[in-house]
């Protein structure tokens, strides 16, 4: 079910319900009942592996996207925002394409940029500190991927909720619309996967596979001291 992993190393996923998304689609009257996606929290292949990412203070995650359409829409997860960390910057955070194919929305909590990032399996994609994100799946197969995140917040969606989803829709047919209860609507930039050799993540290689290697992932929880590296930009 999750291409590298057998059943017994993974825990068992937390499901998001349809039902959680009311009023955060395209259509307002729409309503979606049952699971829609999975998520593998703290998920780690042995505890040597867990002991050294909790002393980096950063959670390995993999969510499973099963391919769907709802009320003319492609299905998505919820969407958030990260608070700021004591230095006053969002924290990061990065994902991994391991299956399927993947849209990325960013947007700003001010709605001046909004932005997508189209990414298939193998690529591994950053979440700039000030970017809210919504993940789509826009494909036929399972969207399965995994992320790295930092473990001293929670995420936010209330900004979300409040505003009855991101800045812009993916409707089934690949065209976004813009969602109207926002006043201002950026045009939607499209940027690649950024290359993130500088703060150690290869181009070829797992997320993953910066756990086993024991790379330094102080840029998660200190994104002050890497600001050039985790601004949004795209691969040359």
């Amino acid at each position: 079910m999750i291409p590298g992993w057998t059943e017994t190393e993974l825990p068992e996923p937390q499901l998001r319900d349809g039902s959680e998304l009311a009023g955060m689609t395209a259509d307002p009257d729409c309503r979606i009942t049952g699971p829609i996606y999975q998520m593998f929290r703290d998920v780690a292949r042995t505890e040597d592996d867990r002991r050294w990412m909790v002393s980096q203070n950063v959670r390995y995650d993999i969510t499973r996207i099963p391919p769907a359409v709802f009320c003319n829409e492609f299905v998505k997860t919820k969407g958030h925002y990260h608070p700021v960390n004591p230095a006053g910057i969002a924290y990061p955070e990065v994902y991994e394409v391991i299956a399927g194919r993947a849209h990325y929305l960013l947007q700003r909590p001010d709605h001046s940029d909004a932005v997508l990032i189209e990414a298939t399996a193998g690529a591994i994609v950053l979440i700039s500190p000030g970017y809210g994100h919504v993940t789509i799946n826009p494909g036929t197969t399972d969207l399965v991927m995994a992320n790295l995140v930092s473990t001293s917040f929670s995420s936010e969606y209330l900004p979300y909720e409040a505003m009855h989803g991101a800045i812009y829709y993916e409707l089934a047919d690949g065209t976004f619309v813009p969602n109207a209860a926002y006043l201002r609507v950026p045009p939607l930039r499209r940027l690649r996967p950024a290359d993130l050799v500088p703060l150690g993540v290869p181009t070829s290689g797992t997320l993953y596979g910066l756990v086993e290697g024991r790379v330094p992932l102080d840029w998660l929880n200190a994104p002050e001291r890497f600001t050039g590296l985790l601004s949004l930009r795209s691969a040359d």
